[in-house]
């Protein structure tokens, strides 16, 4: 208890348990009033603050909301001076920045997922709206004064700080915090600054971006030129993030990182405003709650890790594929013993055997037996035929019209008989030599049968041949990964075992944080910075990463590795397996009977699919696509105009399906697969034993057929061109 009594609504009480301590005085519990603190500034600071506090308890601010610790009655000394104010005792909450950064949250919030801190930012951007509804301006807006509760409500404290108004006077707020001052404050005198709104929109923008995006600051990126401090990049408007000013504010987003593409729309353009160049277009607080749960509502749930939920707007696990980026998992999940059973179907166990010898049994169909057929007389094409006869005539005629000019001249002048007489051999060569073109109606031919073929793999691609032969594959691969589970997880057993003195270690720094500490020449502004970075705890500090962050040399590099070496040597290796070690490895055998059950339930719903699929596919056969019909009358008539011209036909040609990879060498115990069936539409040059499919495009995965470079410096040579060709420009070699 302290020594020092004070005097509230007229009563003398002596200070309770000293609750905090700050920069203008300290805060005290209040004897007998749970629910009430008391705050007692120090004495050289009590003149000029008094005028305000009397100002706000006047007004009676704390009875108007509970979101805010408002002044609420006047304490002095036993003299009756001014000493300080009572206020709501906010229990039980946590800085927001323990929320909000990876470290401090395994340790505050251990259970929390991705919907909670959407949730805390709602109720922060409710508590600014109430403050300014209050008719005041928070001003000083910054992370401490944010309290998070572990049901995600929120408190703001250090509301005598707040601008306030009242009686046409003005209380302005005389101080700030640098990473949560808007550029246009920057190198102000803050305390003859009259704050805005927009000034505190800018604020929360930053608090609601470091929830969304794990403690990445938005301004705290890596610039171009010279390293800035994290100040000056706010000064200078270089949003880390932004899309639409990338090229002006040449600063991108330290590794590891949210991206504005994984935000839905809306929120992205609600950052841009925030942090672009008009004050006035900073969204208000009603603006974010809105936002924020059509953001709640748009989450999604990733397949791999439950306690994973990432927008709807990024194309897949925004977490792990931050995990796999930096190594830090943002939302572990807590495993505990006997989370590593094997769910089972419907009772039935899985005989690993049976299911892969079912699955290399089922008939495969060929794509013969899938393609429409055409029937008919198609009747030869007339024009082309009609084009080939009147050349053969035409050649005919003049050969004839030669020998009767010849003769002709020979009868009028004998003389040149030499000359008339090797004209006519020439008319006679003509008349006997005239012959049938073949190559337009070979080029009609080779046309109408090259369609057939892109058609016919379009066809197949989209009944889902091609599918099928890719899900047989992966069911290979599947049987693979089942065998080998077993091997992996002793494997991952014992190496748990040999690096439990290096994960101690790691564990032990990584309880002491930064944020808890005050190292000289790293304020709160470069904290946020290092935090950034993936720098929060003594165990991530390494010389090579702090000098990868901007604005931190060998002097600061120094002082961090000195501070990690003290926190080192505290440090003791325990050889006895503990609670710890326990979670890792069940931990560990979680992950691998997860993923059991993950290949038992892929294999046989895909030995489903294979027993379902030849009678699904053939079915499809009568179901033909008319630019397939049309194609295969286009080759039947032309086949039918070159045999009416005694011109001989190329065979059709082979679909071009490339061969896919061997299927892995089974166990002993393992039955081998069965070869595909043969096929005249098959790729000649298979080898025995493999199956065939699509190569698929690398822009739009539609199939792909082999073609021929026209023109350029590959002219003449084959490639491998997608099959929507020209609407899809995708090429393979």
């Amino acid at each position: 208890m302290s020594s020092s009594p004070i005097r509230i609504d007229g009563k003398s009480m002596e200070l309770g348990k000293r609750l905090g301590k700050g920069g203008e005085g300290d805060v005290y519990a209040i004897p007998g009033r749970t629910d009430q603190a008391v705050k007692v500034y120090k004495e050289n600071l009590r003149s000029s603050r008094e005028s305000k506090v009397r100002a706000m308890v006047e007004s009676q601010l704390a009875e108007k909301t509970s979101l805010i610790a408002f002044p609420s009655e006047i304490a002095t000394d036993n003299l009756g001076v001014f000493a300080g104010f009572t206020m709501r005792l906010v229990s039980g909450y946590r800085p927001i920045h323990e929320l909000y950064s990876p470290k401090s949250r395994k340790i505050q919030f251990p259970d929390v997922d991705y919907r909670f801190l959407i949730r805390a930012a709602q109720n922060v951007a409710r508590a600014v709206a109430t403050v300014h509804q209050a008719g005041c301006v928070i001003g000083d807006f910054n992370h401490s004064g944010v309290l998070v509760a572990p049901d995600a409500t929120v408190a703001l404290i250090d509301a005598d700080s707040f601008q306030f108004n009242l009686n046409g006077r003005s209380y302005p707020c005389v101080v700030g915090t640098e990473d949560f001052t808007p550029p246009e404050l920057h190198g102000l005198n803050l305390s003859q600054v009259e704050r805005t709104y927009a000034h505190d929109n800018f604020g929360l923008a930053v608090a609601i971006f470091q929830l969304l995006a794990m403690g990445k600051h938005p301004y705290s990126g890596r610039y171009s030129g010279a390293d800035l401090s994290l100040g000056q990049g706010i000064a200078q408007h270089r949003f880390a993030y932004s899309v639409v000013r990338r090229s002006t504010t040449q600063t991108i987003p330290p590794p590891g990182a949210i991206q504005l593409i994984d935000l839905p729309q809306p929120v992205a353009e609600a950052f841009e405003a925030s942090f672009g160049l008009d004050p006035a277009a900073r969204p208000n607080p009603t603006i974010w709650v809105k936002l924020l749960q059509e953001l709640e509502t748009s989450l999604r749930r990733c397949p791999k890790t439950p306690t994973h939920y990432f927008p709807n707007a990024a194309s897949s696990c925004v977490w792990c594929r931050i995990a796999s980026q930096s190594g830090v998992e943002m939302f572990p999940a807590v495993f505990t013993s006997g989370t590593a059973s094997v769910p089972t179907s419907g009772g039935e166990p899985f005989d690993l055997v049976k299911i892969a010898a079912a699955i290399r049994a089922a008939p495969m169909p060929r794509p013969a037996d899938i393609l429409p057929t055409w029937k008919g007389d198609p009747g030869s094409s007339p024009s082309t035929l009609r084009e080939a006869k009147s050349r053969q005539t035409t050649q005919r005629f003049v050969g004839g019209l030669i020998m009767l000019a010849a003769l002709i001249a020979f009868a009028i002048a004998p003389r040149g008989a030499i000359v008339w007489i090797g004209l006519g051999v020439f008319g006679l060569s003509r008349l006997l030599s005239a012959k049938v073109d073949h190559a337009p109606p070979l080029k009609a031919y080779a046309d109408a049968d090259n369609r057939v073929q892109v058609a016919s793999i379009a066809h197949l691609q989209r009944v889902g041949f091609t599918e099928l032969f890719h899900l047989r594959n992966d069911l290979e691969n599947c049987i693979g990964q089942y065998q080998q589970l077993e091997a992996g997880l002793a494997r991952e057993l014992e190496r748990l075992k040999t690096t439990r003195e290096a994960r101690q270690r790691h564990q032990f720094l990584d309880r002491f944080l930064l944020s808890r500490v005050k190292i000289s020449g790293i304020g709160p502004a470069k904290m946020a910075t290092l935090a950034s970075f993936g720098i929060e705890s003594a165990a991530d500090i390494s010389y090579d990463a702090v000098m990868a962050v901007p604005g931190f040399g060998e002097s600061l590099t120094g002082k961090l590795l000195q501070w990690r070496r003290e926190q080192e040597m505290k440090f003791r290796y325990n050889p006895t397996p503990g609670p710890s070690d326990q979670q890792v490895e069940d931990a560990a055998r979680a992950a691998a009977a997860s993923k059991r059950a993950a290949l038992q339930g892929k294999l046989r719903a895909g030995l489903a699919a294979l027993r379902g699929a030849p009678s699904r596919l053939i079915s499809n056969k009568g179901l033909p696509e008319p630019a397939l019909i049309q194609a295969l009358v286009d080759r039947a008539q032309a086949e039918q105009t070159c045999a009416a011209l005694g011109i001989k036909t190329p065979p059709h040609g082979a679909l071009n399906l490339p061969i896919l990879k061997p299927m892995p060498a089974p166990s002993s115990h393992y039955h081998a697969p069965p070869h595909v069936p043969p096929s005249s539409n098959i790729q000649r040059g298979s080898a025995p034993g493999r199956a065939t499919s699509v190569l698929t495009c690398p822009i739009c995965r539609a199939s792909m057929v082999k073609r021929k470079a026209k023109k350029g410096p590959y002219a003449g040579k084959s490639f491998w061109g997608c099959s929507r060709y020209p609407q899809c420009k995708g090429t393979r070699n």
